[in-house]
């Protein structure tokens, strides 16, 4: 090989941090380094594939693709070397030199220094390659892209220091080679029979041969010896998910999904299952046990590989899975579908289209197979699942009419049932709990947990044991204009339009809270008066039962909670002024009552304490805190 142009440059500020870490053994599962670079060429050769669909000559006459690992014990290098796709220089120094994918703040930011956990990290921040640093303290990458000139190879060199060596060579076959020249203490990795274990391990699923060279015992050296030049094959070879169920373990489920998810833990639940009728496809779904760091960027594809007969074609097809299921991963195998199929196929074919529906509905089942399974263990998972990856399963109630009582029936909640702030009460719960005579659904939504424990809009229902759901998501509140009912049973906020118990109030009540409201009309129209820039409406509560006054929007108006996340997030919401309840019981009332000088004081006080205890902000804080120093001094 003939060398030109050769010259140094710094890595990206990030890659200099992760070197460190890497360079200083962070990770204590050592082996995870060879299936990242493995699953790398296994990517490689999966974009020649597709490339070549359009373009044959990418083969450059052969299209035999296979990955060689081999190993020298005198220079101490481990190899790694694919005939897929391979590099440009600018892709080299693209690729390599920083991290591709977003998120590198967050990548650090997730470090505990519990090894097994970073080690997760790992391959979901586009850090694969780099794992080589974990065994290697100088790795050299000789690679040419498939279709360019033979003396347009690049050769990437890099000890971990903060800079890379980058050089163009002259290279006759297409692809990588990746040489990790090992620190002391790695020799372990200088054995056939090491490597060969950690590929069958975690790559034997890899579609393309793994090669390695064969070994046999030579009598006379009395030891196993390597034959020069003759290859075999050390993993299945053949893509997993299109050999029978009955023929793969578990561990092999699991090595596969972390594989192609990135992911150091094994999935929550699987699915693997051939699919006929109107399209013919194989599907092997899985569930994760914890979200990935990009979970809340709704732009992120999900994380489904597309194949067509076993043709690699895209990855990340957001159109054979809805946006909320994007924590799902997985390979989709289609049988009908052309080769040649593009983003704008995918979108207009009715094939897809099955797909897509039939994928929605075997993820919803494996969910409900765990929510509902007789073993106490599995519905333990289940609500794993829902602490990780709940906020985002909500989003399918607006956003899949088809299977909105499907998922209705998964969704889990805090609830004034409970002591503790864990959301694992369903609404079939609730049902099974409602009072005699009760026909709603009773909910309140707030900020925080606590500021939704301790409304003062619970008081009520907490004197009669009515069950209220306490609904603390971000997601909550847009999600309750698509959620209304619930097996015929209305959700009614209990913080808007006028309170109606119905048959759970006695003909008693009635007449007494009419009798309040008759003997309070002066009081009412004179707070009304004095807080018209205020409130809509000052009327009598029949909520409260110790607090002086709440604050409830109107029954078709947003409510209090949902105009603060709108404002907070600097969008536009229509100015409406909120409805103050008086509980005319409470002693202040008595007070301001008698206090006729200062009656503006106390209303504005009143009005400025029901909106702080709902979470609300103040327009003038200083005149609340001038009004409440007065009062204290009086």
């Amino acid at each position: 090989m003939t060398t030109v142009e050769k010259q140094t440059l710094d890595f990206q500020a990030e890659i200099k941090q992760l070197l460190q870490l890497m360079i200083h053994s962070l990770y204590s599962n050592k082996e995870i380094f060879l299936r990242e670079l493995i699953s790398n060429a296994s990517d490689a050769a999966d974009k020649l594939r597709f490339e070549a669909i359009h373009q044959a000559d990418l083969y450059e006459g052969d299209s035999d693709l296979h990955i060689q690992v081999s190993f020298d014990q005198t220079a101490r290098t481990i190899s790694i070397s694919d005939n897929g796709i391979g590099m440009s220089r600018d892709e080299v120094i693209s690729n390599l030199g920083t991290i591709a994918r977003s998120g590198t703040k967050e990548f650090f930011s997730k470090l505990s220094g519990d090894q097994q956990k970073d080690a997760s990290l790992i391959g979901q921040f586009g850090v694969g390659f780099y794992s080589g640093f974990i065994v290697a303290d100088k790795i050299t990458v000789e690679t040419r892209r498939a279709g360019l000139a033979k003396d347009t190879g690049v050769r990437w060199e890099s000890s971990g220091s903060g800079d890379f060596t980058i050089e163009t060579i002259s290279k006759s076959d297409r692809g990588t080679t990746i040489i990790l020249h090992l620190k002391d203490g790695e020799n372990e990795f200088l054995s056939n029979w090491k490597l060969k274990t950690v590929i069958q391990k975690y790559s034997d699923h890899i579609s393309i041969p793994i090669q390695m060279l064969k070994e046999e015992w030579d009598e006379e050296k009395k030891e196993m010896v390597t034959r020069a030049e003759e290859f075999e094959n050390v993993n299945e070879a053949s893509a997993l998910w299109t050999r029978n169920k009955s023929d793969i373990t578990q561990e092999q489920y699991h090595e596969f999904y972390k594989s192609i998810s990135r992911d150091f833990e094994a999935p929550l639940s699987y699915s693997h299952n051939r699919v006929e009728g109107r399209s013919e496809f194989t599907q092997l779904l899985f569930l994760p046990k914890k979200a990935s760091f990009d979970l809340w960027d709704r732009s992120k594809r999900s994380g489904i590989k597309l194949y067509v007969k076993r043709v690699f074609i895209m990855e990340d097809s957001e159109q054979l899975i809805p946006t909320y299921l994007r924590f799902v991963s997985g390979v989709i195998d289609s049988a009908d579908l052309p080769l040649n199929v593009s983003r704008e196929i995918l979108q207009e074919s009715r094939d897809v289209k099955f797909i897509r529906e039939s994928s929605t509905k075997r993820v919803i089942s494996m969910l409900e197979e765990l929510a509902n399974h007789e073993d106490e263990v599995k519905r333990d998972e289940y609500q794993l699942f829902w602490n990780e990856f709940g906020q985002v399963l909500k989003e399918g109630i607006g956003e899949d009419s088809v299977n909105l009582e499907k998922l209705s029936k998964l969704l889990r909640f805090a609830s004034t049932q409970n002591e503790s702030e864990l959301q694992n009460v369903s609404l079939a719960d609730y049902l099974s709990r409602m009072k005699e005579g009760q026909d709603k659904i009773y909910y309140v939504t707030a900020e925080t947990y606590l500021a939704a424990k301790n409304s003062p809009h619970l008081e009520i229902f907490k004197k009669k044991g009515i069950e209220v759901l306490l609904l603390i998501d971000r997601v909550d509140e847009w999600m309750l204009s698509f959620l209304t009912e619930f097996n015929e049973k209305s959700l009614v906020s209990v913080a808007k339009g006028g309170l109606d118990l119905g048959s759970l109030e006695d003909e008693k009540e009635k007449e007494e809270q009419k009798e309040v409201e008759k003997q309070f009309a002066e009081l009412l129209e004179k707070m009304k008066t004095t807080l018209v820039d205020k409130a809509k409406d000052v009327r009598v509560t029949y909520r409260l039962t110790d607090s002086p006054a709440c604050l409830v929007a109107d029954e078709n108006e947003l409510s209090g909670n949902l105009m603060r996340m709108l404002k907070a997030a600097g969008q536009a919401a229509p100015e409406t002024k909120p409805i103050l309840e008086i509980n005319p019981n409470h002693p202040l009332f008595k007070k301001m009552e008698g206090d006729i000088e200062q009656f503006e004081d106390w209303s504005h006080l009143i009005f400025d304490q029901a909106l702080l205890a709902e979470g609300g902000h103040m327009a003038d804080p200083a005149s609340f805190v001038r009004r409440m120093n007065q009062m204290l001094m009086k």
